[in-house]
């Protein structure tokens, strides 16, 4: 009869795999023998071996795709080259000249920025950072004023769609593939409270990021505002109106702003007063919401639909 407390056979010589910081396996050096100098390079178990497994394969892989520039003058002067760069944090209480000269080049530029305490900044890298951190953006925004001009110097009828505070990276890559295969001219994003464009945003986009303009405003309110007076009817999708979008009430064919707004919140109520109309998409089943991404793709489906029709 076999005891409970049996064990597999296993090797006696067996040793225990370690793995260092970066979750990399690690190879115990051997201890010194009598007559023996201690082995500064342990021996490499081969290519493929079980040593070469992660100890936590579930673990995400770190986004390797975000770039990075640290210290002030670094970030001084990518600024003065014109680089288009995401985001800026700097060490909260750093005030000398070169703190002033980001704070007006990065305001000019449109581009955030945060004074954030030590610990964020920590936690951003392990680099030796100085104070400051910058992302540089992948893709380069284009002002929002020049692009309407231009499509109404081409006779072409403008379809623009503006996002208010969608902060998920994978959602808003989703909503820049729909975009770029609806037809969608630009997308407009605030300068705050946006999503960040990094590597995982340009894939789940399939590479539309790298084809549809972002314009980026430092002021949606006032960007709407400019869309109206510059002839552009502004549309929001929101489930807080009776006006059902399958009813074709509101024509869609004209020069055209399609307001979408944050999972959480939907569309900011200053955003909604501006709007020319409201519209809900309708549903069926016992769960009252769509992934924003979804939504957007039915939005911008009915907008081609109509335009279609029209010829």
């Amino acid at each position: 009869m076999e005891k409970r407390n049996n064990r597999p056979d296993r090797p006696l010589n067996e040793r225990r795999q370690f793995f260092d910081s970066e979750n990399r396996p690690v190879t115990p050096r051997r201890p010194a023998r009598d007559g023996e100098g201690r082995d500064e390079r342990p021996a490499r178990r081969p290519e493929g071996g079980r040593d070469d497994k992660p100890r936590y394969p579930h673990r995400p892989a770190a986004d390797r795709s975000i770039d990075m520039i640290f210290g002030l003058r670094p970030i001084l002067e990518a600024l003065n080259a014109g680089r288009t760069l995401d985001k800026i944090f700097l060490l909260r209480g750093t005030k000398n000249s070169m703190t002033q000269d980001i704070q007006a080049l990065a305001k000019a530029a449109n581009i955030p920025m945060s004074m954030v305490p030590i610990e964020k900044l920590d936690g951003i890298t392990k680099k030796n950072h100085q104070g400051a951190v910058a992302y540089v953006s992948p893709i380069d925004y284009m002002p929002l004023d020049s692009i309407l001009a231009g499509l109404y110097e081409e006779g072409k009828t403008p379809l623009l769609l503006v996002l208010d505070r969608i902060t998920d990276v994978r959602n808003f890559g989703s909503i820049a593939r729909n975009a770029e295969c609806l037809g969608v001219h630009a997308i407009v994003v605030p300068s705050h409270g946006a999503a960040q464009i990094n590597g995982d945003a340009l894939k789940t986009s399939a590479g539309a990021l790298n084809l549809i303009p972002v314009c980026r405003e430092a002021n949606l309110k006032n960007t709407l505002t400019f869309l109206r007076e510059s002839g552009v009817q502004v549309v929001a999708c929101t489930e807080k109106t009776d006006s059902s979008l399958e009813t074709g009430a509101v024509d869609l064919t004209g020069p055209l702003a399609v307001l979408m707004g944050s999972e959480e919140d939907g569309i900011s109520p200053e955003y909604l007063q501006i709007a020319d109309y409201k519209l809900r998409i309708p549903m069926a089943g016992q769960i009252s919401s769509l992934n924003v991404s979804v939504a957007s793709g039915i939005m911008l489906y009915e907008v081609l639909r109509q335009r279609l029709v029209k010829g």
